[in-house]
């Protein structure tokens, strides 16, 4: 148990709890911006799977990070162009399409993944980070993000009129705003954020494997929910998440006593309560998943 405690509180569980938080910083960001909207955003985890192998093509066709974190980006503004499209221009419901674009993530990366590199598993190695993140600039990138969200949705127009959509999309019409512009500009946004997020997952790993969101996509969605739609409680929430992920590591290498199989659940053990609302309640925008009249 003192070993468990002496790498707790550590120089290296504090950074291996921010690695694991920033991918869910930046899908909860995302997800923040489309829900503050009225827009319902399940299709996280979809976005983060599909920018990791779009990034993780980037990299090793370029052989650079740089192109690859771009590409991941992309991969994310298509997905999430295909989610607007259904549930901004054809009214689609917006809880279906979420889990639909998750469903296509998983099968569509699989079948790119083995026309692609011949594999079902995995890709070949890819240029990665290969400093700690006290060094690595995309860290202090995903900072000046999270920074910015939380001074965007403060202090300018568009966050005014971001909120006043997600709040009351009729009323703001009245004032000439056009609440599907704002919807399809947050939604766009989010896919770009959500797609760094993928692409920092596969840079952490120099390459991509099936599956390797892992869930991520709802855990982050669990913290847009527990951080009440303000992106700065959102990013505290998502370290409380990564720490359980980090602390999951840690119990499994010093073999506590406990199996396997539950500290493997921790972090989603975490999710379904914050989900169930014993964390605290919040109350969510007015016209979450609402279509537009």
């Amino acid at each position: 148990m003192m070993d468990v405690l002496g790498d707790i509180f550590s120089w290296v569980f504090l950074a291996a709890v921010l690695r694991s938080a920033m991918p869910l910083v930046l899908a909860a960001l995302g997800g923040t911006i489309s829900e503050r909207s009225g827009v319902v955003n399940i299709a996280l985890e979809g976005k983060l799977l599909f920018g990791a192998f779009c990034c993780t093509v980037g990299a090793i066709e370029y052989d650079s990070v740089i192109v690859g974190a771009l590409c991941g980006m992309l991969g994310g503004i298509v997905v999430a162009g295909v989610y607007a499209l259904a549930v901004l221009r054809f009214r689609a419901d917006q809880i279906v399409c979420g889990v639909a674009i998750n469903l296509m993530a998983l099968g569509l990366t699989r079948y790119l993944l083995k026309l692609k590199y011949n594999s079902t598993a995995s890709s070949p190695p890819s240029p990665g980070f290969d400093t700690e993140i006290w060094t690595n600039p995309f860290f202090y990138i995903v900072i000046a993000i999270a920074i910015l969200f939380y001074l965007g949705f403060q202090y300018t127009r568009f966050g005014l009129r971001l909120r006043a959509v997600g709040e009351h999309p009729e009323a703001a019409e009245t004032l000439g705003i056009s609440p599907e512009r704002v919807r399809w500009a947050s939604l766009l946004i989010a896919g770009a954020v959500t797609g760094l997020g993928g692409a920092w997952l596969a840079l952490s790993n120099h390459g991509f494997s099936a599956d390797m969101s892992g869930g991520r996509g709802y855990i982050a969605l669990a913290a847009v929910i527990m951080g009440a739609w303000r992106p700065r409680f959102v990013a505290a929430a998502c370290l409380v998440f990564a720490a359980a992920e980090a602390l999951q590591r840690i119990l499994q290498v010093n073999n506590v006593g406990v199996p396997n199989e539950l500290i493997q659940s921790l972090p989603y053990i975490l999710t379904i309560v914050a989900m169930s609302g014993l964390v605290g309640r919040s109350r969510p925008p007015a016209s979450l998943g609402k279509p537009l009249p």
